[in-house]
């Protein structure tokens, strides 16, 4: 199972992003997807996440309002829309799947930067 993820870049302030995470592999149906991000010298700390079946979502108080996470049409995929970037936003962004086990991706690197 290989979890990866696309989209990342560098944006202005006030600009928009969209990640995408798509699973490859034998793996059962999500549980939960999330996305997690890492910026320089911070903790990793989880951005949104979504249940699958029933399309529940979790956000990070920081980005309420401006992130949106959605499921893809295709099993255990899903999306990030990023909106009104900021610099605190810049860091590697994860994709995580959670089944019976934890798979994670390598991360896509977004940077906002004037």
């Amino acid at each position: 199972v290989k979890v990866m993820e696309s989209g990342g870049g560098l944006v202005h302030p006030g600009g928009s992003l969209r990640l995408s995470c798509e699973v490859s592999g034998r793996a059962a149906r999500a549980l939960s997807m999330s996305w997690f991000r890492q910026g320089p010298g911070t903790e990793r700390e989880l951005v949104a996440r979504i249940f699958p079946v029933s399309g529940n979502t979790n956000y990070a108080e920081s980005v309420k309002g401006r992130f949106t996470i959605s499921r893809g049409s295709a099993v255990n995929t899903a999306f990030l829309q990023m909106n009104n970037l900021q610099p605190n936003d810049t860091g590697l962004y994860i994709c995580a799947m959670r089944t019976t086990n934890d798979y994670w991706g390598q991360g896509t690197q977004v940077t906002v930067s004037s």
